[in-house]
């Protein structure tokens, strides 16, 4: 177990209240989702465990994860309820409660107020990134969520940082919580961390140097703004490079697709905010880049912590203007240790420099919905020895969707494959995603 699972799961197995802090990929969903599972009644049909995430892709994480934990239980019922989805296929699942509700406070909020959802028998309440849900505005949906449900209930809060609204929501809404806090620093052995001084005007040139020189598989890049985001992206499109952004004014629909794509290695770059970027759960990214500082040492901690996971090295690098040096003073006073400064002038622009990622994903008209499954996929492009399946990588199913990462030389020869062929004996239609 990781620390913050042997120090919460016998307390959440007690019953007890529990106000924790732990840094990101420390595994405090699993604490959580296996002490809610635990004492599940499966053949109680009511919903028994709500847990609020603020992001729907923080959301999707969640589920995925409980459902894995839930398959030695048969029959639990886990559904997710975010915002961005049609309300109808939700009423629809809600028609029989299911025993586990993962949402978002917005639309949590909204099927309480029309009914469907009924948390009168709700055992088990969980706060996920409370602090990132507060800083989201979201404070008074999570007390008008918490005012339908029983006040005996046990109630875990989660949070990644611990400012003084968390302490007043906890003293709000639990009883004798015990509170946890482990090691939050990030080992500075697992992560190198870099800072370039740069000169104003210069943040896009530098970066391009910068995958220039390191050439990072998997870069998370991240922006104060959401504007700034998508700019970014443009911009290293022109130059050749494959970056997408994540940033809360894109669609559902293209948000889901650049994660995806990012997760499977179908694109190098994923530029984003904090608040869109949690969720992410990557253990094998290579480097994160700060574009732009955090004014709050613990987000920037937060940030870089996404790499160096599970036991595997990582890379941090962040750009600073002078006038930002006090940012980097307020970073490594929190940390307690000084961090390397580097000159931009040891990084070199090379011409006609391209990242191509690995991967190319392929789009499939088709999801849960037609009962696609990942095998039936696998089987249509390796059927007959078309392709080796060692060249197809990571395959994502949603409801009316499916995801499909072949490496790039045989990206042409998969999209031929299932465009003219079918898929456990129907034809979808099939197109590569940028």
């Amino acid at each position: 177990m990781t620390p913050i699972q042997a120090q919460s799961l016998p307390l959440i197995l007690e019953g007890k209240d529990l106000l924790a802090q732990a840094k990101t990929g420390s595994g405090k969903t699993a604490a959580f989702a296996i002490g809610l599972l635990h004492k599940l009644q499966v053949k109680t049909y009511q919903t028994q465990a709500l847990i609020l995430c603020p992001t729907r892709e923080l959301a999707d994480q969640v589920s995925k994860e409980i459902r894995r934990l839930a398959r030695a239980t048969a029959n639990t019922k886990v559904i997710t309820l975010c915002g961005g989805k049609p309300m109808a296929p939700q009423l629809k699942s809600l028609e029989n409660s299911p025993h586990i509700v993962v949402g978002t406070p917005g639309r949590i909020l909204n099927h309480l107020e029309k009914g469907s959802l009924k948390l009168e028998e709700l055992k088990t309440l969980v706060l996920d990134e409370a602090d990132r849900m507060l800083d989201m505005g979201f404070h008074e949906d999570i007390i008008q969520i918490i005012s339908t449900t029983p006040k005996q209930r046990q109630t875990l809060l989660f949070s990644a940082t611990y400012p003084d609204p968390i302490k007043k929501i906890s003293k709000a809404i639990q009883r004798n919580p015990v509170e946890i806090r482990v090691e939050y620093l990030h080992n500075n052995k697992q992560i190198e961390q870099i800072f370039y001084e740069i000169q104003k005007g210069e943040r896009t040139k530098t970066l391009i140097a910068l995958l220039q020189q390191y050439r990072p598989e998997s870069s998370l890049v991240f922006c104060n703004r959401k504007q700034q985001c998508q700019e970014l992206a443009n911009d290293l499109w022109q130059q050749g490079f494959h970056a997408l952004a994540l940033h809360g004014d894109l669609e559902q629909k293209e948000r889901d697709q650049a994660l995806v794509q990012f997760m499977n290695k179908s694109t190098s770059i994923l530029i984003g905010t904090d608040v869109a970027a949690r969720g992410l759960d990557i253990n094998d990214l290579p480097t994160v880049i700060n574009f732009e500082l955090s004014p709050d040492p613990e987000v920037h901690i937060h940030r870089i912590g996404r790499t160096g996971r599970a036991g595997n090295k990582g890379l941090a690098i962040s750009l600073f203007m002078a006038s930002e040096a006090p940012k980097v003073n307020a970073i490594e006073t929190y940390q307690d240790c000084s961090h390397k400064i580097a000159k931009t002038t040891s990084l070199t622009i090379r011409e006609n420099f391209k990242l191509s990622p690995p991967m190319v994903t392929l789009c499939i008209n088709g999801g849960r919905k037609n009962k696609v499954r990942a095998g039936d996929i696998l089987g249509a492009l390796t059927a007959n020895a078309k392709l080796p399946g060692k060249q197809i990588g990571k395959i994502d199913i949603t409801d009316n969707l499916a995801y499909v990462a072949v490496e790039r030389p045989i990206a042409k020869q998969a999209l031929k494959i299932l465009s003219e062929g079918k898929i456990k004996g129907r034809k979808f239609r099939v197109r590569k995603l940028r």
